[in-house]
């Protein structure tokens, strides 16, 4: 029988008003069936901060110390057979997991008897099974044919590498697989909370999560001795093999939160619970997890690569206006604030006196034209210049590892940004070297109309002055940290020759 549309109207509304009107009898119904710890179901973040449940579990938990060094199941245990007579809720992951995670609050009278207790018990009961249920995520889904498939495909050492001779060996491979373990930290707080910026006290614990993550991945790392790579080793299943190893250690914080211990310095159970971040958690995302990793992986990979040639932006000019110091390739750049930015590879000469080439000409970086495309569509030309600026601007050309690991806790614990979120232009993902050229604007340097070229086999850009910043020792460190060190090409026809 087909109801018309007025008709269904009209039923709609007599069924909420129906709805409306037994809603508190079925509130109460289910009151009286579960208890009081009825009136806190469906918490939230915010519900566990008004009620202040970081200070009551940290209360809890030096209350209880005896409790839980006699507890099998170390701090699970403990609280579990507080807070539900049940002293076998462990939680753990060990290949027997069964119900060892259940919560069944509702008619408990362990948990219903607790008085004032009973809404903190229960929201850490909650908090508890939603970080198990973030490492089960992990161990369930987390395999190593769903890892960057495009890894163990892509041959990147010939497609963003240009050797000079025969030698094909990538150096520095030990940078690029360090600079590995802060996107891992990156991609874990986007499974904790996808694409969302932390809020308050949540930040400390997403802080925690991509501490202890870093920290699995350092772990990873700590076998492999070699320092040199093969154009031929698959760099791409390498970081497929590293991210598996990781996860694999990264699960194991699971157990020691749950035992009550602290995990490899990133804190204890207290920490990875902060702010209610795990208690109404979802689940894994995992698709959207993966394609932040993916993202995350080439952009670290490419940039190590790049920092091994002649690969740098310049810029600083106001956007399509050279201001007589020249322009850049268009399709290879960004306008920030005002100013253009462009991306230059420098490609070296033969050698040969008697050719055209012999001083080199700057051109695209190799395999730059394959960012936001196929595997590399989340990977842009713009993210690559917008991440070193901020990377220049915090640390100029010394921003390492370290500092890569560093700012990504301060970015979740201050609350300012979730770098999962932001992409791979967040700072650090790229650190090509930088040179702010707007200083020769206002000078009346030689050459200066072509400090910046466009792209082309006959393009040689001139440097006859302290281009980066009006500064000779920022010029210098450019120039070393660009690869160019005792490279004559910039300043083949200064007269006289600067001395960088």
């Amino acid at each position: 029988m087909i109801v018309s549309f007025l008709t269904f109207l009209l039923l709609s509304n007599q069924v909420t008003a129906l709805a409306t009107d037994i809603a508190p009898a079925a509130t109460g119904f289910l009151h009286r069936r579960c208890g009081k710890v009825s009136q806190f179901y469906n918490p939230k973040p915010s519900d566990w901060q008004n009620n202040n449940v970081d200070q009551w579990l940290a209360n809890w938990m030096k209350d209880h110390g005896s409790d839980i060094s006699s507890s099998t199941h170390g701090f699970a245990g403990a609280f579990g057979n507080w807070a539900m007579g049940n002293p076998d809720f462990s939680c753990r992951i060990d290949g027997s997991e069964g119900s060892s995670c259940d919560i069944q609050p509702c008619d408990n009278r362990v948990l219903n008897n607790l008085g004032d207790n009973i809404r903190p018990a229960y929201y850490v009961l909650e908090a508890i099974q939603g970080l198990h249920t973030y490492f089960m995520g992990f161990k369930d889904s987390f395999e190593e044919s769903s890892i960057g498939t495009a890894f163990m495909k892509e041959s990147f050492s010939t497609t963003f590498y240009q050797a000079k001779n025969s030698d094909r060996r990538i150096m520095a491979y030990r940078e690029i697989i360090n600079a590995i373990t802060a996107v891992i930290g990156i991609a874990v707080t986007v499974a904790t909370a996808g694409a969302a910026a932390p809020v308050g006290a949540a930040g400390g614990a997403m802080a925690a999560m991509a501490g202890g993550a870093m920290s699995a991945g350092s772990i990873s790392l700590q076998a492999d001795k070699d320092d040199t790579l093969q154009q031929d080793a698959d760099l791409g299943a390498l970081l497929g093999k590293i991210v598996v190893d990781t996860f694999k250690n990264f699960i194991n914080a699971n157990n020691d939160l749950m035992a009550g211990k602290n995990y490899d310095n990133s804190g204890d159970i207290k920490s990875y619970l902060q702010g209610g971040l795990f208690v109404n958690y979802p689940g894994v995302n995992i698709p959207e997890m993966i394609d932040v990793f993916n993202s995350f992986f080439i952009a670290n990979a490419v940039n190590q690569l790049w920092r091994q040639q002649k690969v740098f932006i310049m810029g600083g000019a106001k956007c399509g206006d050279g201001q007589g110091i020249g322009e850049g390739p268009q399709d290879y750049s960004v306008c920030r604030d005002g100013k253009a930015w462009y991306l230059y590879y420098w490609h070296e000469g033969n050698g040969d006196f008697l050719s055209a080439k012999q001083w080199g000409y700057v051109t695209m970086p190799p395999g730059a034209d394959k960012l936001g495309q196929d595997i590399y569509q989340n990977v842009t030309v713009a993210d690559v210049i917008n991440s070193s600026i901020d990377s220049y601007n915090v640390a100029e050309y010394n921003y390492d590892a370290n500092t890569a690991q560093e700012r990504v806790k301060e970015a979740l614990e201050g609350g300012w940004r979730n770098p999962g979120a932001q992409g791979t232009s967040w700072e650090g993902t790229f650190t090509i070297p930088v040179c702010d050229v707007s200083g020769v604007v206002n000078q009346d340097w030689q050459g200066k109309e072509w400090v910046l070229q466009d792209y082309g086999s006959n393009s040689r850009p001139v440097w006859c002055g302290p281009i980066c910043s009006n500064d000779w020792g920022k010029t210098q460190r450019f120039i070393n940290a660009a690869n160019m060190g005792g490279f004559k090409s910039p300043k083949h026809l200064c007269k006289p020759q600067p001395n960088y």
